[in-house]
């Protein structure tokens, strides 16, 4: 089999592509032949030592994937060789084949793409999670999203409409504001060009939004929790944008604001069956034309540093996919 290997930390362009023994399943464990697996922000900084997730070298990156089970272990049930399934990991994905508990897979859903099953479990995991579990959003109420062109900010504008919320798309080019149109937003704001505690506060009517989804951190969480609404709820994602922020903590005494950090990855740990619904309810919404799982770009193993490199970037409009 052929794997991406991170066997020095560093950059993208420090991976490699090699030739590796053909994985054999023990006992409870299955072998899956990898047709799509999902890339996130986080894989560029577990490549480079800086996630809390530290696995020995050498490693492949990627943590979900979708393809096809090849073969199976001894007491193995529930699955046979052929099944397309999807599954999530904390790394070692990115290579055409995996060796995984059986547990750990799930069925890909109907009329789902193996690509967007790849791209379905930690975005829009995360974002229900953060959405229904920590902010308790309600229909009616406004949300503004952050970083709302990539992989969880599209993700976040396609829940928050299906919850029956107003979506404020945020974003730094006019270009990424019409994507997010296109997919459901009801405004939008260019913080490349526009003041965003003032931007947020006129497209509320002074009010501020109730619910703020920040995966980008830096120096864009501070003047959105500014402009927050009384009793808002603003969701701590991630830090996409390098520095993780101090936040004077005076802006919730003023505000009665709450900050609400999202961990999906302990949530799945700690509350297996309410992240099992949260996904079962992403795939209903899916079927029903509520959730578009949009795919950004496909990419191969042997392309990962320029897949990656939509990321950092901040190119990526969607899901980036690697392709076995």
């Amino acid at each position: 089999m052929k794997a991406v290997l991170c066997k020095a930390y560093g950059p993208p362009e420090s991976l490699v592509v090699e030739d590796l023994p053909d994985p054999v399943a023990g006992p409870g464990e299955a072998v899956v032949r990898v047709t799509a697996v999902g890339l996130n922000f986080f894989d560029n900084l577990i490549i480079q030592n800086k996630y809390q997730v530290k696995p020995d070298l050498p490693f492949s990156p990627g943590s979900e994937f979708a393809g096809r089970v090849e073969s199976l272990g001894e007491g193995v049930t529930g699955l046979k060789v052929g099944d397309r399934v999807l599954g999530n990991i904390s790394h070692g994905a990115a290579r055409t084949h995996i060796v995984v508990k059986a547990a750990a897979l799930a069925p890909i859903p109907d009329g789902l793409s193996d690509e967007q099953a790849a791209g379905m479990i930690i975005t829009y995991g995360t974002t229900i999670h953060a959405l229904k579990d920590r902010a308790q959003l309600k229909p009616g109420e406004t949300l503004a999203v952050l970083g709302a062109a990539g992989g969880v900010g599209l993700a976040a504008i396609e829940l928050g409409k299906a919850m029956g919320a107003r979506v404020i798309a945020c974003a730094s080019s006019d270009e990424k504001l019409a994507f997010c149109r296109a997919h459901g937003a009801d405004e939008t704001l260019n913080y490349a060009t526009h003041d965003l505690k003032e931007g947020l506060r006129a497209l509320t009517g002074g009010k501020g939004p109730d619910v703020i989804y920040d995966p980008v951190g830096d120096k864009l969480a501070e003047p959105a929790l500014r402009a927050i609404a009384w009793e808002g709820r603003f969701l701590v994602i991630g830090f996409a944008g390098g520095e993780i922020p101090k936040i004077p903590l005076n802006l919730t005494l003023l505000k009665g604001c709450d900050i609400r950090g999202v961990f999906w990855g302990a949530f799945t740990q700690k509350e297996p069956e309410k992240n099992r619904e949260n996904l079962m309810q992403v795939a209903r919404w899916t079927a029903e034309g509520k959730l578009s799982l949009h795919v950004h770009g496909t990419f191969p193993l042997e392309k990962i540093a320029e897949a990656l490199g939509e990321l950092t970037s901040r190119r990526a409009q969607g899901k980036v996919i690697l392709k076995p």
